[in-house]
């Protein structure tokens, strides 16, 4: 009797680890997904609801061997809602860990440097994994989120950000506004020594100038220099992305003598010094740029119509400059 027991509990036993054995192989082997595609199981979804989609899909072939595995293995089956990636190669194993972890499909959006405020309100309100909650696109609007900012241009930093799916619009825009004033504090932390500004905010407007003067990095602070080396004179900065900004809708894509001659907050041809606020958004380079001008006497500078730029230290060498490279003098 005593053999006849023991033998049965030896099948039991033997068949309990040929049922895991088969499971774990089970869950080892690729999904049938023939593509890399993003899946989103949406709250309140069960272990269940999961099995139900695979099967749908295609994924499986049958879901009650995984409907047993989820009853043997209780931890599995606490996934959480969420977007996610899925490719070929895939494990019902792999998709668990996944799910269960939450780690989450990370979407992105990029912010170009030099781009400005109302830019950056388009590109947030055209992606459609974020959830739009900036209904109103004006700043008045989301100047409460932001109580000691009193303009938003210059205050986001450009670059890449990671999201998951239904991440909002605002907390893309705050996680920008606190880089930014990180940024800006290491540079201005970092700065020469007896430069014309009264505040990391001026530095700041300076860079977001510098941004739009030239998308060659080197010759960023030799751009400073030409307008730290005015500031130092008390010449005006005589800078046309300014104009540009100040214009706003009004710009047509050229700037006239009229738009020369206007008296405008932003317009450096008619006013002493740096404008009122930065005119978009700097990157580092620009930052680290207007708080270390290069060393140089340059007083002058005029594009060479291949993206760089001509130096000079006095106005008889400026002009000869600009009838080489904007008249086509010889």
């Amino acid at each position: 009797m005593w053999r006849w027991l023991s033998g049965l509990v030896l099948i039991a036993v033997l068949s309990i680890v040929a049922v895991h054995f088969k499971m774990q192989q089970m869950v080892q082997q690729p999904l049938a997904i023939s593509h890399t595609q993003l899946f989103t199981l949406n709250k309140g979804s069960s272990y269940s609801s999961l099995l139900r989609h695979a099967e749908q899909q295609q994924w499986i072939a049958s879901s009650w061997p995984y409907k047993l595995y989820g009853k043997l293995n209780p931890g599995v089956t606490r996934v959480k809602a969420g977007t996610y990636q899925l490719s070929p190669e895939l494990s019902f194993e792999q998709l668990l860990t996944m799910l269960v972890s939450g780690k989450e499909y990370q979407f992105k959006i990029t912010f170009v440097e030099g781009t400005t405020f109302k830019e950056w309100l388009a590109l947030l309100a055209n992606n459609p994994h974020l959830e739009q909650t900036i209904t109103a696109k004006n700043w008045l609007q989301l100047q409460p989120h932001f109580p000691d900012v009193t303009h938003p241009e210059g205050m986001f930093f450009p670059d890449t950000y990671k999201f998951t799916k239904g991440t909002s619009d605002l907390s893309i825009l705050q996680q920008a506004n606190q880089r930014m004033r990180q940024e800006l504090a290491d540079s201005w932390q970092q700065r020469a020594e007896d430069l014309p500004y009264e505040s990391p905010y001026q530095a700041l407007i300076m860079a977001s100038i510098i941004e739009k003067e030239t998308a060659v990095l080197a010759e960023q602070p030799l751009i400073s220099a030409v307008f730290v080396n005015r500031l130092r004179k008390g010449m005006r900065l005589q800078t046309d992305p300014t104009i540009i900004y100040g214009l706003g809708e009004r710009y047509t894509g050229d700037i006239t003598y009229a738009n020369i001659r206007e008296k405008t907050a932003y317009n450096t041809y008619q006013i002493n010094g740096l404008p009122p606020t930065p005119i978009a958004m700097p990157g580092k380079t620009a930052l680290d740029a207007s708080v270390n001008p290069a060393s140089s006497d340059y007083l002058y500078f005029v594009s060479k119509g291949n993206g760089e730029h001509i130096f000079s230290k006095n106005l008889a060498d400026h002009n000869r400059a600009v009838d080489k490279y904007q008249r086509g003098k010889p």
